[in-house]
C-alpha cells in the first residue's frame, strides 16, 4: 500500500449514524470512516497501482477482478448495515446510501466537498429511505423447454403439425417452415408476457421498481438466457407478501422452463440516484 499521501480514497456508502467496522474491517484493507455534519461515509484507502484511473479501467475488463472486488463491495456495505453504534436497546439495520463499484476521489478533501455538495440530498434521501429494502427478481429461460412444451401445447402449431402429416412432400416442407417461424414469434410472445406479468405482480407490492439490462451468459454463468432483471424498492413489512408473490409466479409457470431467482434484502443501489461530484 502507498503511503497516505499517495493513496486514493474508494467510497463504500454514506450512513445516516456511525457505523461499527468490526465485520469489515475482516474484508478490506484499511476501512474507515469520517463523520460530516451528520453523516458518516465508509471508505478505504486503496493503492493507485490498483484504482488509478489507467488501472481501474484495465482491471474492469478482469471479470475475475471484478467479481472479487464486487463481492468484497457489498460485504463491506452489509456490514455497515448491520453493525449500527446504536445503544442495544435501539439497535435495528442501519440506514445508507451505496456507492458503485470504483466511487474514487483524490482525498479526503475531495470526499467532503462531495458530502458538502449534496449533504441535504443526501440527508433527503437517507430518510425517505428508512425502513424500506431493495429485492431483486432474475427470471431465466430453458429455451429448448419452452418450445417442447409449447410444440405440445399450442393450438396453431398443434393445427400445424396435423397438416404437415397429411401434406404432400413439396406442401411439407413449407409448412415446416411456416411452423418454424411461427414456434419462435410464439416463443417470444410467451417470453414477453411472462416477464411482463411477473414484474406487474411484484411491483403491487413496491413503492418503486424498475427494470435493468438483461446479463449475459459470462455474467450470470448459467446455461440459460436471462429474460428479466428487475428490481424492487420495498417496505420490510411487506417482504413476506413479496416472497408469496414469487411462490405463486413460480407455480404458474411451472414447466414452462422458466426459472425465478428472488434476491434480497439489497442496498437500495437502484433507488439512488446521487453520483459522485
Amino acid at each position: 500500500m502507498k503511503s497516505r499521501g499517495e493513496s486514493l480514497i474508494y467510497l463504500y456508502c454514506v450512513s445516516a449514524e456511525k457505523p461499527k467496522l468490526n465485520e469489515a474491517e475482516g474484508l478490506v484493507d484499511n476501512v474507515c470512516f469520517i463523520s460530516y455534519q451528520g453523516l458518516y461515509p465508509v471508505f478505504s484507502r486503496v493503492s493507485p497501482d490498483e484504482f488509478s484511473e489507467k488501472n481501474l479501467k484495465k482491471n474492469l475488463a478482469d471479470l475475475e477482478w471484478i467479481k472479487t472486488k464486487a463481492c468484497n463491495h457489498e460485504k463491506v456495505i452489509e456490514a455497515v448495515i448491520k453493525n449500527s453504534c446504536l445503544p442495544r436497546a435501539r439497535r435495528r439495520q442501519a440506514c445508507v446510501i451505496p456507492f458503485k463499484l470504483g466511487t474514487l476521489f483524490h482525498s479526503e478533501e475531495n470526499l467532503k466537498a462531495m458530502l458538502k455538495k449534496h449533504k441535504g440530498e443526501f440527508k433527503d434521501t437517507l430518510k425517505w429511505l428508512e425502513g424500506k429494502e431493495e429485492w431483486g427478481l432474475k427470471i431465466y429461460c430453458d429455451g429448448d423447454k419452452l418450445k417442447e412444451n409449447l410444440i405440445q401445447k399450442d393450438k396453431e402449431l398443434l393445427d400445424l403439425d396435423r397438416q404437415i402429416s397429411a401434406a404432400l412432400p413439396g406442401k411439407a416442407f413449407i409448412l415446416k417452415k411456416k411452423k418454424a417461424e411461427l414456434l419462435n414469434t410464439i416463443v417470444n410472445k410467451k417470453l414477453n408476457e411472462s416477464g411482463q406479468d411477473s414484474f406487474e405482480r411484484l411491483r403491487q407490492y413496491s413503492i418503486s421498481s424498475g427494470i435493468n439490462k438483461l446479463l449475459p451468459k459470462e455474467v450470470t454463468e448459467r446455461k440459460d438466457e436471462m429474460i428479466l432483471n428487475a428490481v424492487f424498492l420495498i417496505n420490510k413489512n411487506k417482504a413476506a407478501d413479496l416472497a408469496d408473490a414469487v411462490k405463486e409466479i413460480k407455480a404458474l409457470y411451472a414447466g414452462w422452463g422458466l426459472s425465478f431467482d428472488c434476491t434480497g434484502p439489497w442496498p437500495p443501489y437502484n433507488f439512488t440516484t446521487i453520483e459522485k461530484a
